[in-house]
């Protein structure tokens, strides 16, 4: 380990920043810091979870300089590593992503469909402002994005900026945990393929022996994330796609039930989080409270503070280890293209992320749905780069969750309305 690190938390007025601080602590002694920057726009979120961040490190005893700053430019200039957690337009904004569709007979969410499309056009060039100024003030380190959607602002930022960056989600390691304790083999090791919020567990390995069949007999399910309301797949639909699809895609196989399920709640998800959120400033802004309070285990970020503190520690002492990122394909999956962001298992050390080849895969409804998302995802970046509304129209009629061009006009043309202060490309 070479000399102590700069680390940025871009958007730290985040209620999970305690989970990455935490994951910090634990690895105080591979990690050492010098300073830990915490930006974000809004200064009361800020200083609230910023101060407990502080305890939390004075509890620890880390020893590391905490500086809590709106100013992009100061959080960024001589980084290490910058970590992005932010969402443009806050709960409020993700709330009409949920809300406006359902008004046309779409699903409402924040990453799949139409909302997670607006989520896209509002993060996007934000993210591209971030890599710009890190360009200049921080030209050597590591972007390692968790803000949504994660797989295509990945599908952005390596195709359209200079900036080395890893794009990461903690659905993999959930999935991974939960099917290792339902199957009781704690060294499983999984075949893993997708892209962020549409993948799929293809092999499981204990030992050298295959336990998919096994797993698709019992019908296993891997766990749900608590941000979905899951219903989980059925045996049979397990077995005829002969692998194990993340919880994200029942909005996919189920999108009748899912929408009548949002239909008929009461309140929306983003609705919920703004509760929960406003609980959770209540108890970090306790000045004795120096740990990770149990209520943001009812957030859906459950384990992010392992899986991208682990990220940042396998590059800064290049431990050449298996992590599950978003990535550029390379040519791991060959039925991709080279410039398309997947979700995949890849080797991480000192020069990032190579993903691990696939050869001869060949479960063709995983190839074929990829493709179709992943040419939504293409036009999605277009759109969201170049301001471009025929490039947005024909994302959304490739889009699983939309499909019909009536509703996706008059969808798309509202919430452009409502997000206008958010939307320059759309100006």
């Amino acid at each position: 380990m070479g000399n102590p690190l700069k680390v940025a938390i871009i958007g730290a007025g985040s209620t999970y920043t305690p989970e990455l601080m935490e994951g910090i602590i634990k690895r105080k002694s591979a990690l050492p810091l010098r300073e830990l920057a915490l930006m974000d726009i809004d200064e009361e979120k800020l200083r609230i979870v910023g101060g407990l961040c502080e305890r939390m490190a004075a509890a620890a005893g880390l020893h590391v300089r905490v500086v809590m700053t709106q100013q992009l430019d100061e959080a960024l200039r001589g980084a290490d590593f910058v970590l992005g957690q932010i969402r443009v337009g806050k709960l409020p904004a993700r709330v009409l992503d949920e809300q406006i569709p359902l008004k046309y007979g779409m699903i409402g969410q924040e990453t799949c469909g139409i909302g997670g499309f607006f989520k896209a056009m509002r993060t996007i060039p934000v993210m591209l402002d971030i890599a710009a100024r890190m360009e200049t003030l921080c030209p050597d380190a590591w972007l390692i994005n968790f803000s949504n959607p994660a797989g295509i602002i990945t599908e952005a930022m390596l195709n359209h900026t200079k900036v080395k960056m890893l794009g990461l989600c903690n659905v993999p390691f959930n999935m991974f945990k939960s099917i290792r304790e339902a199957l009781s083999l704690p060294d499983a090791e999984f075949t893993y393929v997708g892209l962020n919020h549409l993948s799929w567990i293809t092999a499981i390995e204990h030992h050298g022996q295959d336990y998919l069949e096994k797993a698709l007999e019992q019908g296993l399910n891997s766990e749900s994330m608590k941000n979905i309301p899951s219903s989980g797949f059925s045996k049979e639909l397990i077995q005829a796609l002969k692998a194990i699809p993340s919880s994200y895609l029942e909005y996919y196989y189920f999108k009748n039930k899912k929408l009548q399920l949002l239909q008929n709640s009461e309140r929306s998800r983003g609705e919920t989080c703004l509760q929960i959120e406003k609980e959770l400033l209540g108890i970090y802004a306790d000045a004795e409270l120096h740990i990770k309070p149990e209520l943001l285990a009812s957030r859906g970020g459950a384990n992010y503070s392992e899986v991208a503190i682990s990220l940042v520690d396998a590059i800064a002492n290049d431990k050449q280890e298996k992590h599950v990122v978003n990535v550029l394909n390379q040519g791991a999956l060959p039925f991709m293209e080279h410039t398309d962001a997947v979700e995949v298992s890849a080797i991480v050390g000192k020069d990032g992320a190579k993903p691990l080849q696939l050869p001869g895969f060949d479960n063709r409804h995983i190839i074929d749905y990829m493709r179709m998302v992943k040419a939504y995802e293409r036009e999605t970046v277009t759109a969201a780069i170049n301001g471009d509304e025929a490039a947005a129209i024909r994302a959304l009629l490739m889009n699983p969750l939309v499909g019909d061009y009536d509703a996706a006009l008059a969808c798309f043309e509202e919430l452009k309305r409502a997000h206008q202060a958010y939307l320059p490309q759309f100006g």
